[in-house]
C-alpha cells in the first residue's frame, strides 16, 4: 500500500505537552468498525473502561521501564572535539548497545566516546564505535558493562522525551513520573508504552471490581518507534527489532481467558505486537522470548488480540498502518477526522481510543460488552 493512504493533516496545537490529571481523565474515543462515516463513534473518558469491557476479558499491559536514553558524548580525534547526542535505541549485550547519533556524520568506526562531566559529581563513561548503519545507526562498545553501565547511563543519561514534545519544551523533573506507567518494573525501554499511561490505581481497583483480569509482558520498546517511514510503498518498509517476552504463566493465563469467551483486550501497540508475534495460526498464544519486528498493516490477519486501546498516532506512521489493519482504514480514517474536530489531544501525552477488531468477510464479529 502507498504510504501516503495514512496521511492526514493534524493542527500543531492538538499535540499534548503534559498528560491528564488524573491520568484516567483522558478522554477516550470507543471505536467500533464500519464502513467510513458508518463507523460507531463514542466520546468517553478512560475511567469508563471498566463498563465498556466484560467480565472475564484480560488487560495485556507491557511493564517494561522507560530508562534514561538520551545521552550527550564528547568525540575525540586528537586534538579535535565535537559533540554528539546518542539515543539509547537496543541492547545487544552486556556492554554493547545500538544507537542512534545526532549528527552520526561526526562519528567513525573506531571514534572514543566519553559521556558526562567529571565535575558534575556523576562521573562519566566511555565507549568506542563500532560500526555505523543507516539513518543515524551506530553500534557502541561501552566499558562498563550490565549493572555498572545501567548505573552509570542513569546517572548521566536524560529522560527521552518523543522529539515531537522534546522540540516545543526540555524534559524536566515532572517528566521522570509523567512518561513512566505505575505498573513500569523490567528498565529497558527508550520510549514509554503510552497507552498505559492512562491507568491509575483507582482504575486498577474499578476494573478488579468489574472481574476484569490483567496480565503482564514485556516489550522493551526502542526508539525506532520514532523514525519516519521514508518509503513510498509499505512493502519497502523495513522495522527496527525490539526484545519482548511473555512467561508461561502469563501464556497459559490468556490461553485460559479465550478458551472461556474472554476477550484479550492489548494496552497499546507495543503489547498488542508482542502478542501477534507469539500467537499460533490457531490463536493460541506459547511463551515467548526473543527480538520481533512485526510489522501490521491492512490485510493482516489478527490471530489473538481482540481489542486494542491505543493513543493517537503521528500520520505516515507504523503504528497508524497497525491501527488501519485492525479497526480498517476507512474507519480510521473517520475516527482520527472526528478526534481532531473534537478536539482530542494526540500522541504520547495526549488522549487514548479503545477499538475493536474488523472481521474478515464472512467471519463472526468479536463481540460487543
Amino acid at each position: 500500500m502507498r504510504v501516503d493512504d495514512f496521511d492526514f493533516e493534524l493542527p500543531d496545537e492538538r499535540i499534548a505537552l503534559r498528560p491528564a490529571e488524573p491520568r484516567d481523565a483522558a478522554r477516550l474515543l470507543v471505536v467500533h468498525p464500519g464502513e467510513g462515516l458508518g463507523a460507531a463513534l463514542e466520546d468517553r473518558v478512560v475511567r469508563d473502561l471498566p463498563e465498556l469491557l466484560s467480565p472475564g476479558d484480560v488487560l495485556v499491559l507491557n511493564d517494561t521501564r522507560v530508562i534514561p536514553a538520551r545521552l550527550h558524548a564528547r568525540r575525540r580525534r586528537g586534538e579535535a572535539v565535537a559533540g554528539v547526542e546518542i539515543l539509547l535505541h537496543k541492547r545487544e549485550g552486556a556492554a554493547r548497545w545500538r544507537v542512534f547519533a545526532r549528527p552520526a556524520k561526526k562519528l567513525a568506526a573506531g571514534d572514543p566516546l566519553v559521556f558526562g562531566d567529571a565535575s558534575s559529581g556523576f562521573g562519566t563513561a566511555e565507549a568506542v564505535v563500532v560500526e555505523k548503519g543507516e539513518a543515524g545507526e551506530v553500534t557502541l562498545d561501552f566499558a562498563l558493562s550490565g549493572p555498572d553501565l545501567d548505573l552509570a547511563i542513569a546517572r548521566i543519561g536524560e529522560m527521552p522525551l518523543p522529539p515531537y514534545i522534546a522540540g516545543k519544551r526540555a524534559a524536566d523533573a515532572r517528566d521522570l513520573a509523567d512518561y513512566q506507567t505505575i505498573y513500569a518494573r523490567e528498565a529497558g525501554a527508550v520510549a514509554a508504552p503510552t497507552a498505559g499511561l492512562h491507568f491509575t490505581d483507582d482504575l486498577f481497583a474499578r476494573l478488579d471490581a468489574r472481574g476484569i483480569e490483567r496480565r503482564f509482558v514485556t516489550l522493551h520498546v526502542g526508539a525506532g518507534t520514532f523514525l519516519p517511514v521514508k518509503v513510498e510503498d509499505t512493502a519497502e518498509h523495513r522495522m527496527h527489532s525490539e526484545w519482548g517476552t511473555i512467561t508461561a504463566q502469563t501464556a497459559d493465563a490468556l490461553n485460559a481467558a479465550r478458551a472461556r469467551g474472554g476477550r484479550i483486550v492489548a494496552v497499546g501497540t507495543t503489547s498488542l505486537r508482542l502478542i501477534e508475534s507469539a500467537a499460533r495460526a490457531d490463536g493460541t498464544i506459547p511463551p515467548f522470548s526473543g527480538d520481533t519486528d512485526i510489522f501490521i498493516t491492512p490485510g493482516y490477519r489478527f490471530r489473538a488480540v481482540d481489542v486494542l486501546m491505543t493513543n493517537f498516532h503521528l500520520p505516515r506512521s507504523t503504528l497508524m498502518m497497525l491501527v488501519s489493519a485492525f479497526a480498517g482504514l476507512e474507519t480510521m480514517r473517520a475516527a482520527y477526522a472526528h478526534a481532531i474536530a473534537q478536539g482530542y489531544r494526540f500522541y504520547s501525552f495526549g488522549d487514548s481510543s479503545l477499538l475493536f477488531r474488523s472481521e474478515p468477510d464472512g467471519a463472526a464479529p468479536v463481540r460487543r460488552p
